[in-house]
């Protein structure tokens, strides 16, 4: 599986397809979700509009999810800090729940 379960948080893999028409999943492109963004690879734009995307359909806020590796790749590991404690781990489920309902649809 594609999401991986770190101390205060999860990381998992996207493959990103920059300059399309809206943003979307699409699917799993090998053990990292594929998506489609609109921004252009270009300064940035397509690590800030995949953050920024993630946020959104994940409900956490976008400072914490950050892009731990693959900053210049298609191919990129996202961390989303849940935080520690009883609160840290239910929200760890949760967004490993929303995740994987993605996956599959």
């Amino acid at each position: 599986m594609f999401i991986e379960e770190l101390d205060t948080g999860i990381a998992f893999k996207v493959f990103v397809q920059p300059k399309s028409s809206r943003n979307m999943v699409v699917g799993l492109h090998g053990d990292a979700l594929k998506v489609k963004l609109t921004a252009p690879p270009v300064e940035g734009a397509a690590n800030k509009m995949c953050i920024k995307f993630f946020s959104k359909i994940l409900g956490v806020s976008k400072s914490s999810i950050a892009i731990a590796s693959g900053q210049t790749s298609r191919t990129k590991r996202l961390r989303v800090h849940c935080g520690s404690g009883t609160e840290g781990q239910a929200e760890q489920v949760r967004i490993q729940g929303m995740l994987r309902k993605i996956a599959a649809s």
